[in-house]
């Protein structure tokens, strides 16, 4: 595969922005920029699906992609919705598994896939990589144990109010963009369409958030935040 030395450039930079790999050579970075391949999905189109063949690693280079696990019935579980920066199918890209979930573009998205035998292969000639790697599912554990412990031990307007800070955090405003409608937030947060409304009313009749049209914004973040503790 060939890529041009001004796209090699933008993956790098890419790269560059994953927080696992922020200590690597920057040889490594460029060994991993000459194998990836950029690919562009409409918003709703799956990527890939749980139970495939790996897909390989995925670099998100902009728009928001939605990962997540459906029932026998067809009810979908949100398990992370990710945005430019961050990487997504470590798990199956390290040990050779099959794709542990659904991954579908949430809005148009740009990615990168690097196939598992290339990263094998830059890991050989990098032991630093390898190492940056087992951080990186290093974190998605942690994050997966916080998962846990927040379908398990918050309620349901703890969850959301805490989804909401989440969310305010990564836009680094207290304006939160109206990009889950309530049967997706449900969705996220283990719960039903008609509690996602009861925890909103209820956190806007605290004067603890502000519902517009378009957005919810945040009024009292220190509130919103004791909401969204483990009790």
């Amino acid at each position: 595969m060939t890529i041009t030395p001004g796209a090699q450039k933008q993956m790098l930079n890419l790269l560059g922005q994953i927080s696992f790999l922020h200590d690597v050579p920057q040889q490594v970075l460029q060994d991993l920029s000459s194998v990836a391949s950029q690919h562009q999905y409409e918003a709703g189109t799956m990527i890939f699906g749980e139970g495939d063949p790996t897909a390989g690693l995925y670099v998100i280079e902009h728009g928001r992609v939605k990962i997540s696990r459906f029932t026998v019935e067809g009810r979908e579980h949100i398990l992370h919705i990710y945005s430019g920066g961050h990487t997504f199918n470590d798990v199956s890209t390290l040990d050779g598994g099959t794709n542990p979930a659904t991954a579908t573009a949430f809005t148009d998205a740009t990615v990168w896939r690097i196939m598992r035998e290339d990263i094998r292969q830059v890991a050989r000639r990098h032991p630093d990589l390898a190492w940056a790697l087992i951080e990186g599912i290093a974190v998605r554990t942690r994050n997966l144990v916080n998962l846990i412990e927040s379908l398990s031990m918050r309620t349901v307007k703890g969850r959301l109010a805490n989804l909401l800070l989440e969310q305010a955090k990564s836009n680094q405003i207290n304006e939160i963009p109206r990009f889950l409608t309530h049967e997706e937030m449900a969705s996220y947060l283990g719960t039903v369409r008609e509690m996602i409304g009861r925890a909103l009313n209820s956190l806007a009749a605290a004067e603890i958030i502000q519902i517009e049209r378009h957005q919810i914004v945040i009024l009292d973040v220190d509130r919103l935040a004791s909401e969204a503790e483990v009790k």
